[in-house]
C-alpha cells in the first residue's frame, strides 16, 4: 500500500510538472493572442506570424478575419489568429541587432556603435 501511495505522488507531481511547465504557458500564449485579436482597430499596424507588415483596413470578427493593406491598393484578407503582434519599428530592430550579435554577424563593438547612432 505504500508503494501505491508513493507512485500515487510521483504521478500526481509529474502531472504538476507538465501543467506547469507545458499546458500553463500555453494557455497564458493564447488569452494574450486572443486580447491582442480583440483590440484591434482600423488602422492599426501588425505583423503576421510569416513576417509581413501592413496596415488594417477592415475587421469582420465575425469571421475573425481582418482586411490587411500590405501597400498601396494591395490588401490581403488573413485569418486573425495569423496576426502576431502590433508593429513597433524600435522592437524589430532591436531584435535583428540582437539576433545578429549571437550569430556572430555583428560583434558586441559594432552594436553598442549602431545603438549610438540610433
Amino acid at each position: 500500500m505504500q508503494d501505491f501511495a508513493l507512485l500515487a505522488f510521483v504521478l500526481l507531481l509529474a502531472l504538476g510538472a507538465w501543467w506547469s511547465l507545458v499546458t500553463f504557458p500555453k494557455q497564458r500564449d493564447f488569452s494574450k493572442r486572443q486580447q491582442f485579436a480583440r483590440s484591434l482597430a482600423e488602422g492599426d499596424e501588425v505583423i503576421t506570424y510569416g513576417g509581413i507588415i501592413g496596415k488594417v483596413q477592415q475587421i469582420d470578427a465575425e469571421k475573425g478575419i481582418a482586411y490587411v493593406e500590405i501597400a498601396d491598393g494591395v490588401v490581403l484578407r488573413i485569418i486573425t489568429a495569423a496576426l502576431m503582434q502590433p508593429y513597433d519599428e524600435e522592437e524589430i530592430a532591436e531584435n535583428a541587432r540582437r539576433g545578429l550579435q549571437r550569430a556572430g554577424v555583428l560583434p558586441e563593438d559594432e552594436a553598442d556603435e549602431q545603438n549610438a547612432k540610433s
